[in-house]
């Protein structure tokens, strides 16, 4: 995973000042703070942690009032959590892996977000919810197959490289749930673009609109931010999201977007 991508979350998050309740947080976990406090997630304090893509790409979906919104392997249920500040009916999020969503359904109740998001533990290949979605979202295992190395951490394997589902699975469900003009929001690495791509035509889908994700201004893009649709139409490119500063500080626009200010105005 590149290295500003691996960055800590000093400046995102904060444990929360108060007495864990056992209920709640586990030993093995911590209670962290995002949004300045308004959102809260559990944690593994070793294990899977999920990485600054999860609110790049929260802050790239768009919602509506009306929207039935569906996560397609929800992790620790971070991204769901993040859209909680925009509007939506109803989140439905899948998670395959038992203890991520028991982790991610104690996360939901701290929040008070039970009547918006319902979590499923299910394999998204075989999910049949019996309707389609208006928004579908996934921020999918990166590493192709068992290439690189595995970690001993089972569930940190899992959410990292695509031993349970791969690119052209998710596309294909994405594909099978989404409404006929419904929109879906992926992050995916640069280097394997081609698959992505060729994954979303499999599906009967089109990329509607991309956003470079790029280190620093000069730098080339490590990972793009894609909208898909089943409509055809000229691929709108908006301009880079550049993440740091030539000093190495964030830009204004990153640090919008970890504050939750720039998610909630991005709004269909």
């Amino acid at each position: 995973m590149p290295i500003f991508f691996r960055t800590r979350f000093w400046f995102l998050s904060s444990l929360v000042s108060m007495k864990p309740d056992e209920q709640f947080v586990g030993s093995d976990e911590s209670l962290d703070t995002f949004y300045r406090g308004r959102i809260l997630v559990l944690q593994k304090k070793r294990g899977y942690r999920f990485s600054i893509d999860a609110p790049l790409l929260a802050n790239f979906i768009r919602t509506g009032p009306g929207d039935e919104l569906l996560e397609m392997g929800a992790g620790s249920g971070i991204i769901s959590l993040l859209l909680s500040i925009k509007p939506f009916r109803h989140i439905t999020a899948v998670e395959i892996q038992p203890a991520l969503v028991n982790m991610a359904e104690r996360s939901i109740r701290l929040n008070g977000l039970e009547n918006r998001i319902t979590l499923l533990q299910a394999d998204l290949r075989l999910f049949n919810p019996g309707k389609k979605f208006d928004v579908v979202f996934s921020n999918p295992p990166y590493i192709a197959g068992n290439r690189g190395r595995l970690s001993r951490d089972e569930e940190k394997s899992i959410a990292k490289h695509e031993l349970k589902c791969n690119i052209f699975d998710i596309m294909r469900r994405t594909g099978d749930l989404l409404m006929a003009n419904g929109k879906s929001f992926f992050i995916f690495p640069a280097h394997r673009r081609k698959d992505f791509t060729k994954a979303v035509h499999l599906a009967g889908l089109h990329i509607q609109v991309v956003r470079e994700v790029r280190p620093r201004r000069d730098e080339p893009a490590n990972f793009f931010l894609f909208a898909c649709g089943f409509q055809q139409r000229k691929v709108e490119a908006l301009p880079p999201l550049v993440l740091f500063k030539a000093d190495g500080t964030y830009t204004d626009e990153t640090e919008n977007i970890f504050s939750g200010r720039l998610n909630a105005e991005n709004t269909a």
